[in-house]
Parts: structure tokens; sequence; C-alpha cells
């Protein structure tokens, strides 16, 4: 998949295309139907498909308050990746560029730059200056233009229309089980192992300490699968503020099953499968070390009924 960043790159080679446009935090269910329509019918027109994003998010701008992240970039390119986009165009959100009338952005951006012959949104898409234009104020101006628009209903599931704020309330609750099947796939958290205060090795259940690139840190000891390169480790993860030793900062810990080495300086790959329980003090280390073997032991029961 080849990706812009901003609207000074030669995108040339990016047109005629297919454009859906948004956010797409968290590539859930609701993204993949609008995503999945963006990539067939591209193939069955002939055109580019491409998606076309922002960064930072909108709201993080514009919002009353400050949204955390499903997902970091590279994790939403990836994702799109998977999913068969061709080209992504991510457009940097800043006073120049939300200033744009929708007539505007039409015209310099999706007709002059990317030759636009399609375009698929949600039906809750919104852009330009004062989020004044919708999916019917694109549909109206593409009588003109000579470009069709596909507006996407939302999706439902257990009553509940799948979307990015409803996910994240879900993770900051630690709830990823419920999360997971909103998104359609588990949250993964990504970051560099770094060296922590080898608690885990006093305690003789070594663990590797992240640092990671997520916003969201859903708390609470969790089953996980950690993947390491290409190798993936049933494994048991800790988010919190290990209130045993009395820390201060909250800090992302993965146990890895079956794994025996150092992982220092490696980038790894946690998705959060099912929480275990919540994170509370233990009178000492040896009370701790003992709970901590037992949620070893459901994970590993969770993976033989796998």
């Amino acid at each position: 998949m080849l990706t812009f960043t901003g609207l000074n790159e030669n995108l040339s080679s990016l047109g005629p295309s297919a454009v859906a446009i948004g956010n797409f935090d968290g590539l859930h269910l609701g993204h993949q139907k609008i995503i999945g329509t963006l990539v067939r019918k591209a193939k069955e027109l002939k055109l580019k498909s491409v998606v076309l994003t922002f960064s930072p998010h909108p709201e993080k701008i514009l919002g009353q308050e400050t949204i955390r992240m499903i997902q970091t970039i590279n994790q939403r390119l990836q994702g799109l990746k998977q999913l068969g986009v061709e080209a992504t165009l991510i457009i940097p959100f800043h006073d120049d560029f939300f200033r744009l009338e929708p007539e505007e952005f039409i015209e310099k951006i999706l007709i002059d730059r990317l030759q636009t012959r399609l375009i698929i949104v949600g039906a809750d898409f919104r852009f330009g200056y004062g989020r004044q234009g919708d999916p019917d104020y694109l549909a109206r101006a593409g009588e003109n233009a000579g470009f069709k628009v596909n507006i996407i209903p939302p999706v439902m599931l257990d009553g509940e229309v799948v979307s990015s704020s409803l996910i994240r309330q879900l993770l900051e609750k630690g709830e990823v089980d419920l999360a997971a099947r909103f998104l359609g796939h588990p949250y993964e958290i990504e970051g560099l192992v770094i060296k922590g205060d080898s608690r885990g090795q006093i305690l003789g259940l070594p663990t590797a300490n992240i640092e990671p690139r997520n916003e969201i840190l859903p708390p609470g000891v969790f089953i996980s699968e950690s993947q390491v390169k290409n190798r993936v480790f049933p494994s048991v993860t800790n988010i919190g503020f290990r209130p045993t030793f009395g820390s201060a900062s909250q800090t992302v810990e993965s146990h890895l099953l079956n794994f025996s080495g150092t992982l220092y300086g490696q980038e790894i790959k946690t998705r959060l499968l099912k929480k275990i329980r919540e994170e509370r003090k233990f009178p000492d280390a040896e009370s701790l070390s003992q709970q901590i073997l037992k949620d070893i032991e459901q994970a590993r029961l969770y993976w033989a009924k796998a």
C-alpha cells in the first residue's frame, strides 16, 4: 500500500480514484464495511482505492475534551493494508485545513488532487469549516463535478451503533472482550520492550516491560497474546500502577508463557483477549506472586480450550 502525508506530495499516481474519507480510528466493524465497499467498488470500476484520513484526529484540535485514540497511526495503516486498500493519504489537520469551506475541500482535494470518481462515506460523515458539509452535500456536488457518492449506514450490534466513541468507553473500563466484538478484532497495544526494575525476576516470574505507543491502556489483568517478530506467545498482561509496590506511574507488563530469553529492545504487539481481574494491592510480594501464578494457570486453561 502506498502512503502519502500531506498535499505537497506528488499524488498523480492516485487518480482516477475511489475514495473513502474518515478518521477510521480502530478500524471497527462499521469502518470495515466502508473500506470493504471501497475496495470492491474500486475493482469493479477499475479505479485506485484510496483512503483519505487525518492526523491528528480533528476532535483533538476542535473538541472540548481531548480524546484518546484507539490505534496508533501505524496500526491504522497496517489495518488498511490488510483490508486491501491501495493507497492512503494522511492529511495533517491544522488551522489552514479546518478552515476550508466544503466546496474548497471538494475542488482542491477530491477533484484536483485525487481525480475522484466515487466517494464512500459513513452516514455521519461531516467535513468543511464548521462541519457544514455532509454526505448529501457531497452527492449534490458530485452531480456537477462528475463523481458519485455511496453512503454507508451504521452497523448495529447488540442493539448499539458500532462507533469509535463507544469502543473507547469500553476499553477505558477494561471491557476488552466486549470492545473486541465491536472492533471485529482484539484490542492491540504495540510498543518497545524496555528494562524495568526486574521485580518479575525477583518474584520468579520474568515479564516484558512495555513502553506503549497506544493512548488507551485498559486497566486490569488480562489473558493476552504477545507477538515478537513472527512468533506469537500466550501471555498474561498487567496494566496499572502496581499498588503492592507503591508505584506512581502506569505500567504495561506481559508475562509470556513458554518463553525464555530476553526481549529488551524488541518491538512487541500484545492483544488483550479477556479480563481476569482488577489490579489490587497485596499485603506482600509473596501474596502477589501466588496470585500471578493463579492468573497464569487461568490463562493456560483458556488457551487449552482455544
